[in-house]
């Protein structure tokens, strides 16, 4: 007990923290990790006043004092691996310290990092390599050269690197510099383009934002004012340093929304969204009321990659918390970029592909928009790479695979905070124009710390400190109740009846599980809710397979009269545990209602109706009636129970359920709603059992009444019937108006249906010992979390002055591949930086001028 509170004690400080810390007008740029690579750009800059120093010196401080221990600049996954961007990164950052004649230890560092680690990280992701990197990539290759850095190649990595020329040959002769088809354009990539692609003055200054940026990229913005002494564009790069004094985010300015958006997301999805309810509601509010003041007008379609991101971002999360909100996959021309472009949208995809869990009946475009990213997520993960040019997960294609093949519907919110938690996913690296950074997902950091340390990242910081303590305490508090659980039903007599399912684990663990997301750490509606199942799981198996007739006949008039004198065997046992049940819910709700209210009589009243519909199938099975679909839906949808899970587990929470809707008659249509769903949902994949047993079944009465269809045409009936039933009931979740029920009540029918939809997804593993099941159980309950701890070794070789001369130059095995385009070597060529007059005047350039200065 003192652990516990200790435990909780812990956790509530770290709450309190993290209120401070991430939700208290805390500065959003904090959240996003520098570029390096944009970072550098802006240090090569040299200060028109004094060419022989830095513009930007903070920019180059920031480059000397990033270098990561391994050598190189950049990011890494959720493992520790640098990511294919370190690679241009390095080599920009590298420029900019050699540039200015300082940190040659570093640049010695950082090409030992590049010799060592250059074959291994392109193998990854070679053929074909990412858009920008093929764009990025060669031209820090030339840059480097251009200063004297030679780059050495190995004899695996020529054929490589050469592709990836080709493939930047190709991508620069077929896109237009700014076009609808591609994101970002090539205009964003201004500072990468080669000696060889001419661009006009005119160009430059077309696509000048109003910021006077180029689409928001400062790299290409600092080369758009190195070759044009443009005002805007210093004016906009001097805001973005008065903004992040030092190392600068790969986008200014951020979309804020954004940051906020992933942030509820992070905290919901490690399991902690109890713990910050008017946190996130304040955000969602805030960003709801942003998105129904803006127009639903036409975009460009070279934004749409990241809005569409988090547009199903915004409506998955909105409509969760009860916000309407607009569809917005609504032009034929945006669904024809997705289509032809989804190889590098797939993180696009996967977040359209979320949003559309939570459809409404009706909802077509929904129904078009799932179909499609379904589709194309399938299309995507049969490729070898996947290419993404927006977001990059840790292990992307298991996460699309388990996304695919196991709807949101039947996944525990428990298990899939485990899982979340588990795999890094928090680490989720987003793609700027040339860069990785980190997004929303970072702790705050001090500036005065940012030249000397990097924003951590979650799985460091208190979030996630937080996640794995909430989970762990979770564990304690379950492993508890079900200790419990195990010895109430003991006691009973319910584990040893000798007959049907023993399932005092699989019923807490399904309630346990399932409303972890709603469900305070302590709660009476856990073990409420599981010994109800434990009860209706023996009771409907007395009446299926083991009981007489007159047994069963008796023992409902006993529940009618609420009298179980006469009772004996197995009949006695379950009207006692049912009187014990009752009493002790009934006495509770009492003293929770101050003594003033007694729900006895309304509780007999319910299982009352439960019994009698057990008797009446009963009936039907022994003397081998089918009745019609009417009356067996009639029957059947009170049979199955889940009502009186739901509405007796109700009654404890906060707001507790109206005592007038535990009456049939008051039934709400959410309530209704459930009780046909976890029929159809048993239906489905029980019928060969219920064949074999001689009981009724909707997919069996389904093809008695039209008996040209064959097995599967029933089952697909009643799953139209299903799925169209499931989309009513979200509705009335999650919408405003549609029942007067609070919040928490309707919440708890969700996560009943989410249950019988775990337990009946692709077969009935309610009444199996299925190893997958019971691992499930196993790690929701008992097993502690695992990461992977250790970081995987990253080559590290002797300086340039130790190392023997054992490769071939890149400008060696290049030109011969290159000899018929116009291409320089990468070392023949060393022209210096353009330089801005004083004053940012008109520059003196030709018409056509080379945009790179190598």
């Amino acid at each position: 007990m003192a652990s516990m509170e200790l435990s909780q004690s812990s956790i509530q400080a770290l709450v309190q923290k993290i209120k401070q810390e991430m939700f208290s007008n805390t500065d959003l740029y904090s959240f996003v990790s520098p570029s390096a690579y944009d970072t550098a750009w802006l240090a090569m800059i040299p200060d028109p006043h004094q060419p022989d120093r830095p513009m930007f010196a903070e920019c180059l401080d920031w480059v000397l004092n990033s270098q990561r221990e391994e050598g190189f600049w950049g990011e890494f996954d959720g493992y520790g691996v640098p990511t294919i961007d370190c690679l241009p990164a390095t080599l920009a950052c590298m420029v900019s310290l050699k540039r200015w004649n300082v940190g040659a230890k570093s640049v010695d560092k950082g090409m030992a990092f590049i010799h060592a680690n250059a074959e291994k990280l392109l193998e990854e992701k070679y053929n074909p390599c990412p858009r920008w990197f093929s764009i990025v990539f060669p031209a820090t290759v030339e840059l480097a050269g251009s200063v004297g850095l030679e780059i050495i190649l190995s004899d695996g990595l020529k054929a490589m690197v050469a592709d990836i020329f080709n493939q930047r040959l190709q991508i620069l002769s077929t896109e237009e510099l700014v076009d609808k088809y591609h994101y970002p354009p090539l205009i964003s990539y201004l500072e990468a383009l080669p000696s060889w692609y001419d661009i006009s003055h005119e160009d430059i200054v077309k696509h000048l934002s109003d910021d006077g940026s180029i689409f928001q990229s400062p790299s290409a913005t600092a080369r758009a004012f190195m070759v044009s002494g443009k005002e805007e564009c210093v004016a906009y790069l001097q805001s973005l340093l008065q903004r992040c004094p030092a190392g600068v985010p790969p986008i200014h300015p951020m979309d804020e929304e954004l940051i906020k958006l992933s942030m509820v997301n992070q905290v919901q999805r490690l399991g902690l969204g109890q713990h910050f309810v008017e946190e996130i509601e304040e955000i969602l509010s805030v960003v709801h009321r942003s998105y129904m003041n803006r127009e639903r007008g036409s975009r460009q379609i070279n934004f749409v990659p990241a809005q569409l991101y988090k547009d199903s971002l915004a409506f998955r999360l909105l409509r969760m918390h009860g916000h309407s909100f607009f569809w917005f996959l609504h032009h034929e021309d945006i669904m024809d970029h997705i289509k032809n472009n989804s190889e590098h949208l797939s993180s696009v995809l996967l977040n359209v592909y979320r949003a559309t869990d939570l459809m409404f009946s009706g909802e077509y475009e929904l129904e078009e928009a799932r179909s499609l990213s379904r589709n194309l997520l399938e299309k995507s993960i049969s490729l070898r790479h996947i290419h993404d040019n927006l977001v990059v997960f840790p292990n992307f294609r298991r996460m699309i695979e388990q996304e695919l093949s196991l709807p949101w519907t039947a996944r525990l919110d428990h298990l899939d905070h485990r899982k979340w938690i588990e795999v890094n996913e928090i680490d989720t690296l987003w793609m700027g124009k040339a860069s990785f950074y980190r997004y929303g997902i970072l702790q705050p950091t001090s500036m005065a710390n940012t030249l000397k340390t990097r924003l951590s990242c979650l799985h460091e910081d208190d979030l996630t400190r937080l996640a794995m303590e909430n989970y762990k305490f979770r564990q304690s508090i379950y492993n508890k109740e079900l200790v419990e659980l195990t010895r109430w039903s003991k006691d009973l007599g319910l584990s040893n009846m000798g007959f049907g399912r023993e399932k005092t684990t699989y019923c807490y663990f399904a309630s346990a599980a399932a409303s972890s997301s709603q469900l305070p750490h302590h709660s009476e509606v856990r073990l409420v809710v599981a010994k109800i199942a434990i009860l209706i799981t023996v009771a409907d198996d007395f009446f299926d397979m083991q009981g007489s007739l007159d047994e069963l006949e008796s023992l409902t008039e006993a529940v009618r009269r609420w009298d179980g004198h006469g009772l004996t065997g197995h009949s006695e046992v379950i009207f006692k545990a049912l009187d014990n049940l009752v009493n002790e819910i009934a006495a509770k709700y009492l003293h929770q209602q101050g003594g003033e209210c007694d729900i006895a009589k309304i509780l007999h009243d319910m299982w009352c109706e439960a019994f009698s519909s057990w008797l009446t199938e009963a009936k039907w099975s022994k003397s081998g009636y089918i009745p019609s679909t009417e009356e067996y839906l009639r029957t059947g949808m009170i049979s199955v129970a889940a009502h009186a899970v739901v509405l007796q587990g109700s009654c404890f929470l906060n707001p507790s359920l109206p005592i007038y809707k535990l009456r049939p008659a008051q039934y709400e249509p959410v309530t209704k709603l459930l009780m046909v769903i976890t029929r159809l949902l048993n239906d489905i994949q029980s019928y060969q059992k219920e064949q074999v047993d001689g009981k009724t079944n909707l997919v069996l009465l389904h093809q008695k009444e039209n008996p040209e269809t064959d097995i599967e045409d029933s089952i697909s009936y009643v799953r139209g019937i299903l799925d169209e039933k499931k989309n009513e009931l979200l509705e009335h979740v999650l919408s405003d108006g549609l029942s007067d029920l609070p919040k928490s009540c309707k919440h708890i029918h969700l996560s009943c249906m989410k249950v019988f939809q775990m337990f009946f997804n692709s077969r009935n593993e309610f009444d199996s010992n299925t190893t997958e099941m019971l691992q499930d159980i196993k790690q929701a309950i008992y097993i502690p979390l695992e990461f992977q701890t250790s970081k995987p070794s990253i080559k590290t070789l002797p300086l340039p002055s130790e190392r023997k001369q054992e490769f071939s130059k890149v400008n060696a095995i290049l030109g011969p591949t290159f000899k018929n385009q116009t291409i320089r070597s990468f070392t023949a060529h060393s022209i210096p930086l353009p330089m801005p007059r004083v004053g940012y005047g008109k520059m003196f350039m030709p018409l056509k001028f080379k945009t790179c200065f190598i």
